[in-house]
């Protein structure tokens, strides 16, 4: 019982940041899914109108349900990456929030825990949300989107435990452009989110299928077309691997700022 209490250390913290969520529930899920959802229409409705149907896996599909498969993994990185990035700095940094709460029988590892899986949480919420509207507009009818939700949640702890790394790095909100600019943009164009990666050059297809937000597409976008992913646990093993090789960081970084 005692192990079981110290495991679960980390969940007070948790509840606390779902507690105060829940004042801005409605904001925050109208925040979250508005743009992915901007997208879809402008790119899916507008765009594939023009273009048509695109290639995936030697079948034509509809450019709108290509669209949707990857704007759904993306949506799952930005939600837990905002989280994770701009609340937790405002909670560690800003509010001295996590100062709060080392005072009480509550270690940094405990709070570095929580804030990873509260990020994690965020993105599931999210598309949710975004994965409802897709099926109100019968995008796809697949019944293996259930499995869509376990495989983003770990997208969303993936791109949380990156974030971190980056939020025990920063002195302050503009640091955070760099990561969007330098990584997260770049690999937003180059993992398929919006066009089929074998019309990049073959070097760039090679570099951008270990990104993991290349990974997360590889898993979702089969489930969307109600196919299997080919290479599912290949794909899920990189994405564990970044998500605890980041996390392991992300604690190394967090600990030595507090020490400071």
């Amino acid at each position: 019982m005692k192990h079981r209490q110290t495991w679960l250390r980390w969940w007070p913290v948790f509840s606390r940041n779902l507690l105060v969520w829940r004042k801005l529930a409605i904001p925050s899920l109208i925040g979250n899914i508005a743009e992915p959802l901007m997208w879809l229409v402008a790119f899916g409705y507008g765009m594939g109108a023009l273009v048509g149907q695109v290639n995936f896996g030697g079948v034509k599909v509809p450019y709108i349900l290509f669209l949707a498969s990857g704007s759904i993994c993306m949506s799952a990185m930005n939600a837990a990456t905002f989280e994770a990035l701009y609340s937790a700095f405002s909670r560690m940094h800003v509010q001295k929030t996590w100062d709060g709460i080392l005072n009480a029988p509550i270690r940094l590892d405990d709070v570095l825990l929580a804030e990873m899986l509260w990020a994690a949480f965020k993105a599931v919420f999210t598309i949710s949300a975004i994965l409802l509207v897709m099926l109100a507009l019968g995008i796809s009818h697949s019944p293996k989107l259930i499995l869509c939700w376990p495989i983003l949640l770990i997208v969303g702890i993936t791109f949380s435990c990156i974030a971190l790394i980056f939020n025990a790095l920063a002195q302050g909100y503009d640091f955070f452009t760099y990561y969007f600019t330098l990584f997260l943009t770049p690999m937003t164009f180059l993992s398929g989110v919006f066009f089929p990666r074998d019309q990049l050059p073959h070097w760039v297809q090679v570099i951008s299928w270990y990104l993991p937000l290349t990974q997360a597409i590889e898993l979702i976008r089969p489930l969307f077309m109600d196919q299997w992913p080919i290479n599912a646990w290949i794909n899920l093993g990189i994405l564990g691997a970044t998500a605890l090789l980041s996390y392991l960081i992300a604690l190394h970084l967090t600990r030595k700022r507090f020490q400071k």
